[in-house]
C-alpha cells in the first residue's frame, strides 16, 4: 500500500500522455542511470543535490519524483520540496517498478541531452496532420517543454542548422516519412514508444496523412478537422495549441473510448 505522498504506477500511467500529467523528475544517480538510460515518458533528469534549481524547474506545478527504487533519494527530496510548498509525490517502487510493469519508456539515446534540456524542432509552416500530431506526441511523451518552429519549406534545413533545431516531416531528414509510414510512426519508432493506444492513433494518423482511408475509418474525419483547423487559424502556433486539444481527445478515444457509440433516438428509458 502506498504511503500518503506516493503515487502508484497504475495511477501515474493514467496521467501520462494527458494534459494533467505531472512534472516527472528522474533523480537516479549517474551509475544507476547508466545501467538503464531510459526515461519515463516526459521525464526530466535532475540531481537531487541541486534542490534550489529543481524547485525553480518545477515551480507551481505538481511533481512526481522517482529514483531507482523509489526509496531514500525520492522520499528525502520529496520531503524537502514539500517543505517549500511544492506539491511533490514519489512514484511507488521507482524506476524499477515502472520498468518491470512493461510500461512505456523513452530511449534517451535517440537525442543527446534529452531530459537535461529542452529540445527545439522545426518543420514546414501551415501544419495539418503529421505536423500537428508529431508536436503533440513530443510534448506529451518525450519533452513537455519542446519548442516548435514553423517556417517556409525551403528554409527548414537552414533554420535547423542556424538555430540548433531538429527538422521533421521534410524529405531527407531522420524524423520523416519512411516507405508507407508517416513521420508520427518514425518518431514513435525512434524513441521506442509502442503501446496500444499510440499504435491505434498512429494507424489513424497514417491513414489520414497518406490518403489511405481504408486503413482506418476515422481517417476521413481527421483529415476534415485538420483542413478545417488550417482554415481557421492564420497563426501556426495558435493552430498548434488547438491541435493539442484535438490529439488529446483522439488519444483518450484510442485509450479507452473505442467501444462507445452514439445514435438518435436513444434507447427508451424504462419507467
Amino acid at each position: 500500500m502506498p504511503s500518503p505522498n506516493e503515487i502508484t504506477i497504475q495511477q501515474l500511467a493514467r496521467l501520462v500522455g494527458t494534459p494533467d500529467a505531472p512534472v516527472l523528475v528522474d533523480l537516479r544517480i549517474d551509475e544507476d542511470f547508466d545501467d538503464d538510460p531510459r526515461l519515463l515518458p516526459g521525464a526530466v533528469r535532475h540531481a537531487f543535490t541541486a534542490l534550489d534549481a529543481l524547485a525553480a524547474r518545477i515551480g507551481a506545478r505538481r511533481a512526481v519524483l522517482y529514483c531507482q527504487k523509489g526509496r531514500k533519494i525520492s522520499h528525502g527530496t520529496m520531503a524537502l520540496l514539500r517543505g517549500r510548498g511544492i506539491a511533490a509525490e514519489v512514484l511507488e517502487g521507482g524506476h524499477f517498478a515502472w520498468r518491470d510493469a512493461g510500461l512505456p519508456m523513452i530511449d534517451k539515446t535517440a537525442i543527446p541531452g534529452l531530459g537535461l534540456r529542452s529540445t527545439r524542432w522545426v518543420t514546414r509552416h501551415r501544419p495539418k496532420i503529421d505536423r500537428l500530431a508529431c508536436p503533440w506526441l513530443i510534448r506529451r511523451f518525450i519533452d513537455p517543454t519542446a519548442e516548435f518552429l514553423f517556417v517556409p519549406p525551403q528554409d527548414v534545413t537552414l533554420v535547423a542548422e542556424k538555430f540548433d533545431a531538429i527538422p521533421f516531416d521534410v524529405e531527407g531528414v531522420r524524423f520523416s516519412h519512411r516507405g508507407k509510414s508517416c513521420s508520427f510512426d518514425t518518431v514513435c519508432a525512434e524513441f521506442g514508444l509502442s503501446v496500444e493506444p499510440l499504435d491505434t492513433l498512429a494507424t489513424v494518423i497514417r491513414a489520414a496523412d497518406t490518403n489511405r482511408h481504408d486503413l482506418a475509418s476515422e481517417a476521413a474525419g481527421l483529415l476534415a478537422v485538420s483542413v478545417g483547423l488550417s482554415r481557421l487559424y492564420r497563426d501556426d502556433l495558435a493552430q498548434l495549441e488547438a491541435g493539442m486539444v484535438l490529439y488529446d481527445a483522439l488519444y483518450r478515444w484510442a485509450r479507452d473510448g473505442q467501444d462507445e457509440g452514439h445514435d438518435w433516438p436513444g434507447a427508451p428509458v424504462s419507467r
